[in-house]
Parts: C-alpha cells; sequence; structure tokens
C-alpha cells in the first residue's frame, strides 16, 4: 500500500512539471531598454482584462512622475460608469528592481506589497505601450492619446496573441474624444 501511495505521489508530481500552466505559457519578455524620462507622464488606459480595483472605471488615465527617492509616482485615476460619473483616484509607486532588466518594473498601491509591470511592447516614439503582470489575469493597452489608431491597436492585440493571452476577456475602455 505504501509502494502504491509513493507512486501516485511521484506520478502527480510528474505530471504537474510536464504541464504548462497559463502562466508559463505567457511569453513574459520585456523590452530591453526603457527610457524612464520618455516614459513619465500621462498615458490613456486603451484595454485591459477587468479586475475588482478598476470595476466600473472608464476615461482610465495612469499618469506617472518621479519622486525625490528616486522611484516613480503613480497615479490612476478614472470614472465610475460613465465618463461624467463620480472620479476615482489611486495613488502608488512603482520601482525598477533591477537596473539590467529595465522593463520589469514593481508597483504598489498598499503598503509595502508590489505586483509585477512589464514592459511588453513599446514603440520607439513611446506613445503606446502593452503591459503585462507575473500572472495571465493581468494585462493593459496605454496610448499617450485618448484614441488609438485601429491598426496599432490590432497590432499589438495579435502580438498579445502571440505571446499566448486570450483576449476573449479584454474590455475596450471608453475614453474621451481626442
Amino acid at each position: 500500500m505504501h509502494q502504491i501511495n509513493r507512486l501516485l505521489i511521484l506520478s502527480l508530481i510528474f505530471i504537474l512539471s510536464c504541464s504548462k500552466t497559463n502562466s508559463q505559457m505567457i511569453d513574459k519578455t520585456t523590452v530591453k531598454s526603457l527610457d524612464l524620462n520618455r516614459y513619465l507622464g500621462t498615458w490613456y488606459e486603451i484595454a485591459r482584462f477587468p479586475h475588482s480595483f478598476e470595476k466600473n472605471l472608464v476615461g482610465v488615465t495612469a499618469t506617472y512622475s518621479l519622486r525625490e527617492d528616486g522611484k516613480i509616482e503613480v497615479l490612476n485615476q478614472g470614472f465610475k460608469n460613465t465618463l461624467d460619473g463620480e472620479k476615482s483616484k489611486a495613488v502608488g509607486k512603482a520601482k525598477i528592481p533591477d537596473k539590467s532588466e529595465p522593463g520589469r518594473l514593481k508597483v504598489s498601491f498598499f503598503w509595502i506589497f508590489y505586483a509585477d509591470y512589464n514592459v511588453l511592447e513599446l514603440d520607439e516614439n513611446y506613445q503606446y505601450v502593452m503591459i503585462g503582470s507575473s500572472s495571465p489575469k493581468y494585462f493593459w493597452i496605454l496610448s499617450r492619446t485618448p484614441q488609438m489608431l485601429p491598426e496599432t491597436y490590432e497590432m499589438l492585440l495579435e502580438k498579445a496573441r502571440k505571446r499566448g493571452y486570450d483576449l476573449a476577456q479584454l474590455y475596450k475602455v471608453p475614453q474621451l474624444a481626442n
């Protein structure tokens, strides 16, 4: 009996080690360089995966600025339910923990708890960016303008698909007109 239990446990470990989870199937390769000064400023949320901390928010922006301690201040704001709804804000901080991987940031909106903020795609003019995390549950497309050209949006969707993201849940965020 003991031998059978051991065999079952070993088989289970083998199966689990051979199978890829969704998180492992996502290509989380980040950009090789990031000019933080060019990245700072306001970005408009074009699309995202739904999650509780942005539930019912539209017209969402993320504004990044440099803090005196060298970290990055993150100001996320949006409107509840409609573009003329009540404004909601969240202030956090971000950092680049390893300068050799500038596209891998950590962001925190609560005390010392940090989450991954991976810059997956960024155009050379810093006009659009695709953000992911260590989990396939978090994904954003941001733009310097409230509206993105359809061909740019489709190109980013295709890059996300090639990275392994399931875009069935992608929510296109209503934004103010340009």
